[in-house]
């Protein structure tokens, strides 16, 4: 298996008609998911998920219509867990001899060494975690006994993993070898916390996953609002639960700075507008203000150190290209 990022959307939108869903089902149920699926409540077949796949790990986010998904002893070929979590709709899991009744903002875990089945009672939408039991089982106090678990979506290492999630997205984020190795492990940490860690895996996760994830969810943070003129280091404290000092400290290990962070995307903000031609007739004044500067001067020296051209000049070079 590849150790970069691979990518694919599952969709019933390219099968029409009784024939070609259950060449769906074959080709990504049986084959793929290693799971039968059927349709309940008379409802037709509707699969819309994004999947994002590392050894190790896979992301998949989306929605799906009612249904039954059974896990069969034949379709069995690994002993990984899922971290299903529901943002809407509801589910019912049946495996490991339990019962749980999955509502909204709510997550359980299952695995996919056991059979089961695992019934969508309304159209959902939701995100599977998929982790290595082998990279979890020596962290978790017991393991075994949190499969058909419930764990709330406001648990604070599940919201966590659920944002830092999204890396996986991020080409650039990912972009060595290192960096998704040490992602695929730091997700471990957070699932290690969110099911019951072992006193050092719990701290190994603190000072590892957990930092990691933070730093992450400040700079979306950031970004998220990078326009505002009020976007502060106490503001993004507040929105994060974190103090103001501890985000420096995160920051600094990073190699960075509150201010220098904001003003670097401020900076990458008003660059793609000025090479946008959607915004050609946009004064620079305006685009400089949008991005959360308020300060003219200050924005066209601070654009000119960092690019080493004037924010008039390469809204002039990106229009000649444009019309080449």
């Amino acid at each position: 298996m590849s150790d970069e990022v691979t990518r694919f959307r599952i969709s019933t939108d390219v099968f029409g008609g009784s024939e070609r869903l259950d060449e769906f089902c074959e080709t990504f149920g049986r084959a793929i998911l290693k799971v039968e699926i059927e349709p309940t409540n008379g409802m037709p077949l509707d699969i819309q998920m994004d999947v994002r796949v590392l050894p190790g790990l896979a992301l998949a986010t989306g929605s799906l219509s009612t249904m039954e998904v059974r896990h069969t002893p034949q379709l069995i070929s690994d002993d990984d867990i899922v971290l299903v979590a529901i943002e809407k709709g509801a589910a019912h899991l049946k495996q490991a001899g339990r019962e749980a009744f999955v509502q909204a903002g709510q997550a359980v875990l299952t695995t996919t060494g056991e059979s089961g089945t695992f019934s969508k009672m309304a159209p959902t939408t939701l995100t599977n975690l998929r982790l290595s039991r082998a990279a979890l089982v020596n962290d978790v106090l017991d393991l075994d006994s949190a499969i058909a678990g419930i764990i709330p979506m406001s648990h604070p290492a599940l919201r966590l993993m659920i944002g830092y999630a999204s890396l996986l997205n991020d080409q650039q984020g990912l972009e060595t070898p290192e960096l998704r190795r040490s992602f695929v492990a730091h997700m471990h940490d957070l699932a290690a916390l969110a099911l019951g860690a072992k006193r050092d895996a719990a701290e190994t996760a603190k000072l590892r996953g957990v930092r990691a994830a933070r730093l992450h969810a400040i700079k979306a943070d950031i970004l998220n609002n990078i326009t505002r003129a009020d976007l502060s280091i106490d503001a993004v404290a507040l929105r994060q639960g974190l103090s103001r000092s501890y985000i420096g400290q995160l920051l600094a290990a990073d190699g960075t700075t509150f201010t220098d962070l904001v003003l670097d995307r401020r900076l990458v903000y008003a660059h793609r507008a000025l090479t946008n031609w959607r915004y050609a007739n946009r004064k620079i004044s305006v685009i400089a203000f949008e991005a959360g500067f308020g300060d003219l001067s200050y924005f066209n020296r601070a654009f000119r150190r960092r690019y080493g051209v004037t924010p008039s000049d390469v809204r002039a070079t990106a229009l000649v290209a444009s019309t080449d």
